[in-house]
């Protein structure tokens, strides 16, 4: 049975904790549903960031990875959310990815009283049911009325 790829975007792997405390739980869950999760900082670790270059092998197999998997599930915490968790949203929405967001954080980063981040990134949601692309817990990822669940068995 085919396994769909899930691009995992966070800033999660900048940190040793967070690489260590956070990722795995999403990583978990998302696997624990039957997709095969990309995690970009696993699968860049091979590269020496002491060589020159090295940003440009990384960011292009990001960019890889992002053009061959099935959908995008960004955690989009801070506020202003991380820089490259943008970029990589904003790739992903350019190729028509199904995009699932995931925010937990209760700072407001937006202008809008209807929308929780900057409009562009909705513009990989419809419009009629974003909140089912939208995740506020990680409990919240198995509700089984939410789009990435609906996704996964299509």
């Amino acid at each position: 049975m085919y396994k769909k790829k899930l691009y995992l975007a966070s800033p999660y792997g900048f940190s040793d904790h967070w690489r260590v405390k956070l990722l795995p739980e999403f990583i978990t869950k998302l696997e624990s549903m039957g997709v095969n999760v990309w995690e970009p900082f696993f699968r860049n670790s091979h590269v020496d960031i002491s060589t020159p270059g090295w940003a440009n092998k990384v960011a292009s197999s990001n960019l890889r990875d992002l053009r061959n998997a099935d959908g995008i599930f960004a955690i989009v915490n801070g506020s202003p959310p991380d820089e490259g968790v943008m970029i990589e949203l904003g790739i992903a929405i350019a190729l028509g990815k199904p995009t699932f967001l995931f925010r937990d954080d209760f700072r407001k980063c937006t202008d809008s009283d209807e929308y929780p981040l900057n409009l562009m990134i909705f513009t990989g949601i419809p419009y009629d049911s974003w909140n089912d692309y939208f995740y506020r817990s990680l409990d919240d990822i198995e509700n089984k009325d939410k789009a990435i669940y609906k996704w996964l068995r299509d």
